[in-house]
């Protein structure tokens, strides 16, 4: 996971080549900044995983962003309730492009057991989600197998994301207002 032969490159003798995309997504999975979103027994997971057993430090992810504006991937681990959603969601509006969501347990991605009239029946209800770890709560293998589908992503996407009409049309059926998008 992020050697350079995984790229589509022309090797010569003292020179490799490739594109600038695919160089910069590299990049950009190799140095992911995750922030936390923890409530709950996913939290506590979560917490495990980034210690030294798991050591997601290894995925280029050693250093959390506690805000959201220094942040790429922001995990959220735990039951939403309602009045929480709104916070949620703008911490995803505070965040830069390019973001990504990561959607951990069975409480984030559906409510999990909760279905009450308080409790939040996915976070891709008010924010859009780009993977979903699936238990309750789920092992860190599982939130590992989550970030490295993450990480397939990053290196995949174009750096242009943010001007496709496909992510316009998203953000606007999540009612998420796009600034100064040609300037940017």
């Amino acid at each position: 996971m992020g050697k350079i032969e995984d790229l589509e490159t022309i090797n010569g003798e003292g020179y490799q080549l490739t594109t600038l995309d695919k160089a910069i997504g590299l990049a950009r999975a190799n140095s992911v900044w995750p922030l936390p979103f923890a409530t709950s027994c996913c939290g506590i997971e979560f917490m495990a995983t980034m210690g030294s057993m798991y050591d997601m430090s290894r995925f280029g992810m050693e250093r959390m962003s506690f805000t959201p504006r220094q942040a790429d991937l922001l995990i959220v681990a735990g039951t939403i309730s309602k009045k929480l959603g709104p916070v949620l969601k703008q911490v995803y509006e505070q965040m830069a492009e390019p973001k990504w969501v990561l959607s951990v347990g069975a409480c984030a991605s559906s409510g999990g057991i909760f279905d009450t009239y308080s409790v939040l029946q996915g976070i891709d209800r008010i924010i859009p989600v780009d993977v979903y770890v699936p238990g309750c709560p789920p092992r860190p293998e599982q939130i590992i197998d989550g970030v490295m589908n993450i990480h397939k992503l990053v290196k995949k996407e174009s750096m242009r994301r943010r001007y496709s009409d496909e992510y316009k049309h998203l953000l606007h059926d999540y009612k998420i207002e796009i600034t100064n998008d040609e300037n940017d």
